[in-house]
């Protein structure tokens, strides 16, 4: 009798196991990829980077950015974020189209390798630049989105963690920055206060999204294929998201593009290929909450491969499926829910004291007017402006009226 209730004992154990999610890459400690076994080719060149097979030296990475910016001026420029630990860069590539009017064009952004041995994709998105940036005029769904989007893509957010062992080579890659500090685990908590030192590529990236208005955002991860969105610090029982039906719909979307080029991907986790992230496993102090939180940005978390270090040679096979979904969670900012907290949220007027220009987050459909602080009219803008020049304006206080709400601005 004691021996089967053993056997039922351990049975129960065993189902149990596999009913749970495969864990997530980046709930526990974890152990370092046997990176020596795969095929882990550098180029050492740009040219060497044309057949997109190879992961770039740091030095190519800066030539690839630079070049882009140089060899199409009127369509993007780089943006410094910041500087890591050691001193790498930390960039952006900003992708806005010239524009005769002044039409509001809401803001994206792309953002990997938050953990420095997740390098697929950094790799994804510098090819996601080379391929919006060259189809501009030539494909019609690139250049439709690009008038209609400011996109910004940080193909790199950790280079001390994927540079490790150097600049030419991503060999021996860890996950942490310089200070061994899990970037995805240093983000001021927004539900919880937190005493932590933020260290020097979140300061920056903090920095960056507050000096922008960015409504959908999306942080490229490896070591699963899965869509992860908010919140990571809640189940969904718990605390579910209120756009958590929005991001269902938009993961399934994803996916089920992924899939019709290769049915074998995103099935390790779920087999929906998507998840709420504290279901998958609650973790704080990552970045998705935080900027969801902080700045009504509505961004996800993006497992796109298996394995973190994938070698080489499959890089181009994991664009083949990702290309398509991946273009296409952009377009998805053009229809974000009336219930996000952003669309219809009050008007924000930014940067506010300014030196000169003063932007909205979205337009109003009425005429914006400008009085002084003793009630004087002195300027007009007409509905659906989203940038108010005020350089010819003295230093001073101003208030600003539109739809029956007043606004205090000060001009330095």
């Amino acid at each position: 009798m004691k021996r089967i209730c053993l056997l039922l004992a351990i049975l129960t154990v065993t189902l149990s196991a596999h009913s749970q999610h495969k864990p997530r890459p980046d709930a526990f400690p974890p152990l370092p990829e046997a990176v020596e076994t795969k095929a882990v080719t550098m180029a050492t060149s740009m040219e060497e980077m044309l057949s997109w097979d190879r992961y770039p030296t740091y030095s190519v990475y800066l030539q690839m950015m630079e070049k882009w910016a140089n060899d199409f001026p009127q369509l993007c420029h780089i943006d410094t974020i910041g500087t890591s630990v050691k001193g790498r860069l930390i960039l952006s590539l900003f992708i806005e189209t010239p524009s005769t009017n002044n039409l509001y064009r809401p803001e994206f952004f792309y953002s990997s390798t938050i953990h420095g041995d997740e390098v697929t994709g950094f790799v994804m998105l510098l090819r996601l630049i080379d391929t919006l940036l060259n189809g501009y005029g030539n494909n019609p769904q690139y250049t439709n989105l690009l008038n209609r989007t400011r996109i910004s893509i940080n193909p790199l957010a950790n280079p001390d963690g994927t540079y490790y062992l150097g600049d030419n080579t991503v060999q021996g890659s860890v996950r942490y920055n310089a200070h061994h500090v899990d970037l995805n685990r240093n983000y001021p908590n927004p539900f919880v206060s937190s005493k932590a030192t933020i260290e020097p590529e979140n300061e920056a990236m903090i920095n960056y999204f507050d000096h922008h208005l960015f409504r959908l955002s999306a942080n490229l991860h490896g070591g699963s294929e899965v869509m992860n969105y908010p919140w990571d610090s809640f189940t969904s029982l718990q605390n579910p998201h209120p756009c958590a039906d929005w991001w269902i719909d938009v993961c399934k979307r994803f996916v089920d593009t992924c899939r019709t080029y290769n049915n074998s991907h995103f099935r390790d986790v779920t087999s929906s290929g998507y998840i709420a992230g504290g279901d998958w496993y609650v973790i704080h102090g990552g970045r998705q909450d935080y900027f969801n939180y902080h700045n009504n940005c509505l961004e996800l978390t993006m497992e796109v491969s298996t394995t973190k270090t994938l070698s080489s040679n499959r890089l181009p096979e994991y664009w083949n499926f990702l290309q398509h979904s991946l273009v296409n969670y952009i377009e998805e900012i053009h229809s974000l829910p009336e219930n996000n907290g952003i669309a219809n949220s009050k008007v924000i007027f930014y940067p506010n004291p300014t030196v000169g220009f003063i932007h909205l987050s979205h337009p109003v459909f009425s005429p914006i007017e400008l009085f002084g602080v003793d009630g004087h009219p002195l300027m007009q803008f007409p509905s659906g402006t989203v940038t108010l020049d005020l350089n010819n304006l003295p230093a001073g206080i101003y208030l600003l009226r539109y739809d029956g709400n007043t606004t205090k601005i000060l001009k330095q």
